[in-house]
């Protein structure tokens, strides 16, 4: 089998790639690890930056997206019992970020991809990627009960963190950053209204606590726990004790409960891997990078990749220059250092450390109350929140070796 990109996973990043190099004439071939049903139903990330939707729009899928997404024109911050809204579009010259669970996303632009897209490859497990530093790059996969072989031009490895791409570059030529935290968060679903039209992130004593939505009849729920905590553990009742404690404020709010559905624990770390280019072979989404969800920015880092390559790639088909595609790298690793940064933040100020001090409490309520009052901070959350730009060239600080 032949192709000008083989593309590694059939998450939201690689079917967005898949459909963009369509768009731009540009060939490809998607090998996705687990079936359709799988794909379809793994719940994940919820909120899309501005970008992120233009994009999504501008591929051909917006239709349900607008239909049926609920566009959020900011936040609310509760802390010390007080509520502050950060109206975004106010403070970024209209921009606003949209619930829309990546569920749907990869419904969307599936059907689009079988439709009349390139080949897309359920239950077609990679193996490896070989020659990613010649011209003709191999992704040797399995496919219906035997082993083939996938000759490629370029390699796009959208196959996450465990994904066997980010293994085909050469460790000494490599850097990885990483930090872990010490607590987690255990998430639900829930079938009620959600209590907000917003997003509520909640600072208390007793740690984080996030509302959130799937849509108007289902509500997405988080707690801060410790590290390993066991959802099982939690009964319903705990749960929603616990989550009406942390959203309490002084003006008698109530959060209205509901039938839980899914109960899971999700750990938080932050991870980036240097560079995210070797030869032939680019990395995207989790396989080079990770933050923890407080920041609202995984998906939205991994459709930023997929946008910097079928730019650099088609800008190499019209022009013959492949100064884009090597500047892939430093290019992307701006922008997800920027959403570590503000992801780091945005977990530092509202998470309770176990060993936390009086002092580091206090700490947090004074960042919050200056962003409350500042309109120059609650500007530059705003400005992050709603997404950094897209493909940015110039000088920048990541690492393109190989």
């Amino acid at each position: 089998m032949r192709t000008t990109v083989g593309i590694i996973g059939a998450g939201p990043a690689g079917l967005l790639l898949a459909r963009l190099l369509h768009d731009a004439g540009i060939d490809s071939v998607v090998l996705e690890s687990r079936d359709r049903e799988y794909v379809e139903h793994r719940q994940r990330a919820g909120i899309l930056e501005q970008g992120t939707v233009d994009v999504l729009r501008a591929a051909g899928v917006g239709e349900r997206l607008d239909r049926e997404g609920l566009r959020h024109d900011g936040i609310e911050l509760r802390f010390d019992r007080k509520r502050h809204r950060v109206d975004f579009p106010a403070l970024t010259g209209g921009r606003s970020v949209t619930v829309y669970a990546q569920t749907e996303v990869c419904k969307d632009l599936i059907a689009l991809q079988l439709a009349d897209g390139g080949p897309l490859l359920f239950e077609a497990e990679a193996l490896e990627v070989e020659g990613a530093d010649t011209d003709h790059p191999r992704v040797r996969f399995r496919h219906a009960g035997r082993e083939d072989v996938l000759d490629c031009d370029y390699v796009v490895g959208c196959d996450g963190f465990w994904g066997v791409a980010r293994n085909a570059i050469p460790a000494e030529l490599t850097r990885a950053f990483e930090r872990s935290y010490p607590y987690a968060w255990l998430g639900i679903l829930a079938d009620v209204a959600p209590s907000h039209d917003e997003l509520v992130y909640a600072r208390h004593e007793r740690g984080f606590a996030l509302l959130s939505m799937r849509s108007p009849s289902v509500s997405r729920l988080y707690l801060q726990v410790e590290e390993g905590a066991d959802a099982e553990k939690w009964s319903d009742d705990d749960i929603w004790g616990e989550l009406e404690r942390r959203f309490e404020t002084e003006d008698g709010w109530r959060l209205e409960r509901g039938p839980i559905t899914q109960k899971s624990v999700t750990p938080m770390r932050s991870y980036v891997h240097e560079p995210m280019r070797y030869g032939r072979l680019f990395l995207a989404g989790d396989a080079a990078h990770i933050v923890p969800p407080t920041g609202a920015k995984g998906l939205n880092l991994a459709v930023g990749d997929v946008v910097t390559f079928a730019r650099a790639l088609t800008y190499k088909k019209e022009t013959g220059s492949e100064e884009r595609l090597d500047a892939y790298s430093a290019t992307c690793l701006r922008r997800v250092w920027q959403a570590e940064r503000f992801s780091y933040d945005m977990t530092s100020l509202l998470h309770r450390a176990p060993d936390a001090t009086p002092f580091e409490g206090r700490l947090q309520l004074a960042r919050l109350e200056r962003i409350a009052t500042s309109r120059a901070a609650e500007t530059d959350l705003a400005e992050a929140y709603t997404g950094f730009p897209f493909d940015e060239q110039g000088d920048g600080r990541g690492d393109e070796r190989g």
